[in-house]
């Protein structure tokens, strides 16, 4: 079984171990690679179990990825079409199918530029014009799905007779008179197939065919995941007579994935119902048919689940039954994979199927000094903010479990049980807020008051320091920094200058307070973007992050302007003034509070595309650690960056004089963006992938 992911690349099923084995992090997935951890579609070829294919990509043009070892190497070449595997309708398909009797051809459903075909096993493709030729300039669903009309597997001829389903908005820009196809010539040409009246203009999120020739499609009224209904699933008797009867229909949510076992009267059909919240009497999740779709029954709401805490329902996009045990059904829900074993059953029972799956999205985590009640502090995606005791377990020291984004957290370095955190709540319009600790985590209260211009702009670039109990600095996004003595009982703007945003990109000050005086504290402005920014500032506060004096030393260092997501700065907290960054592009130090800067040549981006944009960032992040026993320097650096033409994580033990790779090939995870060292342990860091959650280094 393989499982792909909008943002956190994919994984195959280890039966041995009941885990899910990530197949996207090591080469081919480097940060240069980072856009195509968005996993649009995964093939199979049905003669060969170790052959995989996978397609990626977050808005430019895709690439084809080719394993013959189940995914644990890759070969991948470029695709002449945009792919963007977190997209709207990105449940959809699977867009990429090959020929099951002559698997080295294979189609591809594109987004806004019709329908691909290979002949070469996606070595190189071409546009199927009997279907369209046209490529849209705009985003779309496009090309759903193609199915072939032949049940045998192998023997080298080509299956002439196909299916394909078209979104309405692809559909209508090509002035296609259907958004359902028939090809009896292997794909040259198409024929329109006429759709019920009640779903012309939907959406067929998934169609599935049965031994018998039959098809089951779902129409749904939105792409999703997780789209609105209304929903309805018909059958389609295809060659013989093309005959559509109406087997079940939604107004309560909609309908995403469709899997069937089995022909004829007796076959087994599972149907996903999405967008459908929570579980209480009478609710549809998961409906299931014995008899291809006459009756149904509910095996979901209401049976047992060995778990609740994450819900197992609201994207229910794409079910499956196992091909090989009709009672073995999964479904997704959006956070993971749902499973039951006993699907005959009157009262079916379920398991999250999760173990190995690794998809949220760090976006900062920070260490504590040694000898803390903590771990780290995690600043998630979607998950929030959560303060990890135990590796080995999932944290419970969080300030809600709500739908939230955590943005970033700080301690205080001499009290470290005292916690400040900013965040937004999805689903608010983007208004920021912040809480504190007292306890470490145990407990946690919103602050009393919010300082100009979080609540309007709470993005991922809003952050905050603290350098004592009840004393912060807080930058929210694209705004002036101000701070309290008073744990937020009131906020007072610093004299550090406005930002101007560029072209839509959210900017903020990136504060850093020194440990060993907290007194200083330290606010690097990026400059923006690179391509119309303007060159990086830091400043530099003597007086608790009050007032700030422009560094004239970091005028003069000429810092590259990047934007804030792609630079980085760290106090070494065993020595005052002792002050790292990253400007996306190289590795600055400062031995003197910021007077001025050192640049160390050894990184430099990668510049490859033609565009003047980095296929890797030199350095974009820096994180400090505990020192190696009788190192020349008083803590380990790590820098995420590229030294002579290869990306990675690179360590120094020596302030920089020089640097050793510290991770490898098989271990990029498509990207770093957020990286911490601990002060316990020499050697382990925390990085957070590209969609891959939070790692950590032994």
């Amino acid at each position: 079984m393989y499982a792909r992911t909008d943002v956190g690349g994919a994984y195959r099923w280890n039966q041995t171990t009941s885990q899910w084995v990530p197949i996207t992090d090591g080469l081919g997935f480097s940060q240069a690679d980072s856009a195509f951890h968005d996993v649009e579609s995964i093939a199979l070829d049905p003669t060969n179990d170790q052959l995989v294919y996978l397609v990626g990509g977050n808005g430019g043009n895709g690439r084809l990825y080719a394993s013959s070892d189940r995914g644990n190497s890759w070969t991948w070449v470029s695709l002449p079409f945009m792919v963007n595997g977190n997209a709207e309708g990105r449940a959809i398909g699977e867009r990429l199918m090959l020929d099951p009797t002559n698997p080295s051809t294979m189609f591809y459903g594109s987004r806004n530029a019709g329908l691909w075909k290979s002949a070469d096993s996606g070595h190189t493709w071409a546009q199927v014009t009997g279907l369209s030729s046209l490529n849209m300039n705009t985003a779309a669903v496009g090309v759903e799905q193609i199915i072939f009309d032949n049940g045998n597997v192998g023997g080298g001829q080509t299956t002439w007779n196909m299916w394909a389903a078209v979104a309405p908005d692809y559909a209508n820009a090509a002035s296609l008179t259907s958004t359902f196809y028939r090809s009896s010539n292997g794909g040259f040409s198409w024929t329109p197939v006429a759709v019920p009246a009640a779903v012309v203009g939907y959406y067929i999120p998934h169609f599935a065919r049965a031994a018998d020739g039959m098809y089951y499609v779902v129409f749904n009224k939105n792409a999703g995941p997780g789209g609105d209904g209304p929903g309805y699933l018909y059958k389609f008797s295809g060659n013989n007579g093309g005959i559509w009867t109406l087997i079940s229909s939604t107004t309560a949510g909609g309908y995403g994935g469709v899997s069937v076992y089995g022909s004829g009267p007796t076959t087994r059909v599972a149907l996903a119902v999405t967008n459908t919240w929570t579980d209480f009497p009478g609710q549809k999740i998961t409906q299931l048919s014995d008899n291809a779709g006459s009756t149904w029954r509910e095996i979901e709401s209401q049976m047992p689940h060995t778990q609740t805490t994450s819900g197992y329902w609201g994207w229910n996009d794409d079910v499956e039954i196992d091909p090989n045990n009709r009672d073995h059904i999964m479904h997704l829900d959006g956070p993971g994979i749902w499973e039951t074993m006993n699907a005959s059953s009157a009262t079916p029972s379920w398991t999250l199927k999760v173990n190995g799956i690794e998809e949220t999205v760090t976006l900062a985590v920070i260490t504590p000094p040694a000898g803390a009640t903590y771990k780290l502090i995690n600043s998630g995606g979607d998950i929030g903010t959560w303060v990890q005791t135990d590796l080995a377990t999932m944290p419970t020291k969080g300030p809600t479990t709500g739908w939230t984004n955590g943005n970033s957290a700080d301690m205080s370095w001499s009290d470290p049980q005292y916690i400040a955190a900013v965040a937004t709540t999805n689903g608010s319009g983007g208004a920021g807020y912040g809480y504190w600790s007292g306890d470490g985590g145990a407990t946690w209260t919103n602050f009393a008051t919010l300082p100009a211009g979080a609540a309007a702009d709470g993005r991922e670039a809003s952050n905050i320091v603290v350098t004592a109990r009840n004393k912060a600095i807080w930058a929210p996004s694209n705004a002036v920094p101000s701070y309290t003595t008073d744990n937020g009982a009131s906020w007072t703007a610093t004299n550090l200058p406005a930002l101007t945003m560029f072209g839509g990109w959210t900017r903020a000050y990136r504060l850093a307070a020194d440990r060993k005086n907290p007194n200083k504290v330290y606010a690097y402005d990026s400059g923006g973007v690179w391509w119309s920014g303007t060159p990086g500032r830091v400043y530099v506060s003597t007086d608790g992050g009050h007032t700030f004096t422009l560094s004239q030393g970091s005028v003069s260092a000429g810092l590259r302007a990047n934007p804030w997501h792609a630079t980085s700065m760290a106090v070494n907290p065993n020595v005052e003034g002792d002050v790292w960054l990253t400007d996306g592009d190289t590795v600055y130090h400062s031995v003197d509070s910021g007077a001025t800067w050192t640049k160390l040549n050894n990184f430099a981006s990668i510049f490859s595309n033609g565009n003047g944009s980095p296929d890797a960032q030199g350095a974009s992040v820096v994180a400090l650690g505990k020192a190696a026993v009788g190192a020349p320097y008083s803590a380990a650096i790590y820098v995420v960056g590229v030294i002579n033409g290869q990306w990675g994580v690179w360590a120094s033990d020596n302030a920089g004089s020089t640097w050793t790779r510290f991770n490898d090939d098989a271990h990029q995870f498509g990207g770093i963006g957020a990286m911490a060292a601990d002060w316990n342990i020499y050697g382990r860091i925390y990085v957070n992938g590209t969609g891959r959650g939070l790692l950590y280094s032994n």
